[in-house]
């Protein structure tokens, strides 16, 4: 396996200014500013005061002979910051690679070379394709503020882009970090859009397809607003942070990882764009296609499955607004000479018994051990994600897939790579049998008889999350109904499960507003006609 060069390196490496006036001792904040590089100033700082710098202007930094741009925090508290200081926030601190008071000099930083395209897609022109790539590349070396980020996506999502923007968008995510090559002729990986819980499937599907000999190196995300996400639940199993020469290593040897990819620096871009886009719940398809696209070929994938689920409360509501996104992402994947196969699934209610990390990663490990209390649902659907991979391989016939995906299953070999990747990535202890659970709980019980005619995603996604998912990994909500069941009143629906007194009180209050369940007669339930 082998990369092709960066197109950013971060930080800049540049001559020192020598603007002595400038200069000022480095102090390190310990804040996280999540993705952005903050300075601080105090107010009564001279050079502040003489360079007429405001609070949010962007700044840039010299040190080390490295150069960082930052947005300006100004404070009046010299226990934060003296006079004679330059604060800067963690992550901004460690890309300059120095220790506490060295020298550095602060600046005035010239505005963003694309700044004047973003204000004509403020203004609702379309772009070309030199317009995205600007704006992405200056995204990507943290040129733009978290205001112009917002104003950004924004734009793209008010006046929303045609499908040649979607592709210029997501050729210029994929210049703007690394692209791997794993020389081979067969890469292959699953995606899904999001926002159904417990939803663990890339957790299976990797051993499965992996176990087949085809080339799985499934990288993903941490959860940024959901219970949980695929790293945060491999992170109750292994070690999930690791280098990227390591990962390549076990890819080669197990043929698979389910790592973080925070490391792999993968389409740095949409990592910045989405540290914006996840706080104001804005999830347009044109962002989505572009940002999941651009990781997956970024990777080296060849060929993707991508699960696009739909139900009443999942990220699309209706079969319509479902074909349309098909047909955007089947057209820049196309152009980017991507193999894409889009199935669309039911998204009525979550995957799987548990909502949080272990509860998830219990669910995961029984179906790998064909534990006999394992969630049908989640085994079935990852069977059938794990076959349509499968048969991306020339030599498999269409529509024998599941049957091999089973067989790999039910044998154990799935189980036994996974363990493999487990160990490679360093295996941590765990028991599914006995998990470690949140000590704290509480149960929501049916208020009468019927049957489960409706589960609120987003309800039972929260709940688990005020109950300390993912942070706390083993708070979470654990299902005992799913939709359709047969209820008597009394029964139970869930169990909250929480580590912390406030975060127990924090979800028994979301319960007392919704339960998320919905108690009926069978012909409540609502119906999609979807591919499985």
């Amino acid at each position: 396996m082998s990369q092709l060069p960066q197109n950013r390196a971060a930080p800049a490496t540049l001559p020192e200014k020598s603007t002595a006036a400038t200069n000022l001792a480095l102090r390190r904040v310990a804040i996280d500013t999540y993705r952005e590089n903050v300075a601080y100033l105090h107010r009564d700082c001279a050079v502040y005061r003489a360079e007429g710098f405001q609070a949010l202007s962007k700044v840039e930094v010299r040190a080390n002979g490295r150069r960082i741009l930052a947005t300006l925090n100004v404070v009046d508290d010299a226990s934060i910051v003296g006079c004679n200081e330059l604060g800067l926030s963690e992550d901004a601190f460690l890309q300059l690679a120095v220790q506490d008071g060295h020298t550095a000099s602060v600046s005035q930083a010239e505005p963003p070379e694309s700044i004047g395209a973003l204000y004509r897609k403020l203004a609702g022109e379309r772009l070309g394709r030199e317009d995205f790539h600007s704006i992405v590349r200056d995204i990507a070396d943290l040129r733009y503020s978290k205001i112009e980020l917002t104003a950004f996506v924004v734009a793209t999502h008010r006046d929303e882009l045609d499908r040649e923007e979607v592709y210029y968008l997501t050729e210029a995510m994929v210049a703007s970090g690394r692209k791997l090559d794993w020389h081979e002729p067969l890469v292959v990986d699953k995606h899904c859009i999001g926002g159904i819980p417990g939803n663990r499937t890339s957790m299976l599907v990797a051993p499965i397809v992996a176990a087949h000999g085809l080339l799985c190196p499934k990288t993903s995300s941490r959860a940024i607003t959901s219970p949980a996400g695929t790293a945060d639940t491999m992170e109750v199993l292994a070690t999930v942070e690791l280098p990227f020469e390591k990962l390549a290593d076990i890819v080669r040897e197990h043929r698979a990882c389910l790592a973080w990819g925070g490391t792999a620096n993968l389409s740095p871009a949409d990592d910045v764009l989405i540290s914006v886009e996840r706080p104001l719940a804005l999830d347009s398809p044109g962002q989505m296609v572009a940002s999941i696209l651009s990781k997956k070929i970024a990777a080296g994938s060849t060929h993707l499955v991508l699960d696009i689920p739909i139900g009443p409360t999942a990220k699309v509501r209706s079969m319509p607004e479902a074909q349309r996104l098909r047909r955007i992402f089947q057209y820049v994947a196309s152009r980017i000479h991507l193999s894409l196969d889009v199935v669309i699934t039911d998204g009525r209610q979550p995957i799987g018994n548990g909502i949080g990390p272990v509860l998830e990663a219990r669910d995961v490990m029984r179906v790998l051990e064909n534990d006999p209390r394992a969630p049908n649902d989640l085994r079935q659907k990852s069977l059938r994600l794990a076959g349509r991979l499968i048969e991306c391989h020339p030599d498999v016939r269409g529509g024998d897939g599941f049957a091999i995906a089973r067989d790999i299953l039910d044998s154990g070999r799935a189980l036994a790579k996974m363990n493999a990747i487990l160990a490679a990535q360093g295996a941590k202890p765990f028991d599914h049998n006995h998990p470690q659970l949140g000590s704290l709980t509480f149960e929501v019980l049916a208020v009468e008889s019927g049957v489960v005619t409706s589960i609120d995603n987003l309800q039972v996604a929260r709940i688990a999350r005020v109950a300390g998912a993912p942070k706390v990994i083993g708070a979470g909500v654990d299902l005992f109904r799913k939709l359709g069941d047969a209820v008597a009143s009394g029964d139970v629906l869930y169990r909250v499960h929480a580590s912390f007194q406030s975060d127990l009180e924090f979800a028994r209050q979301a319960c007392a507003k919704s339960s998320g369940y919905a108690i009926g007669q069978p012909d409540d339930i609502p119906h999609v006609f979807v591919e499985f």
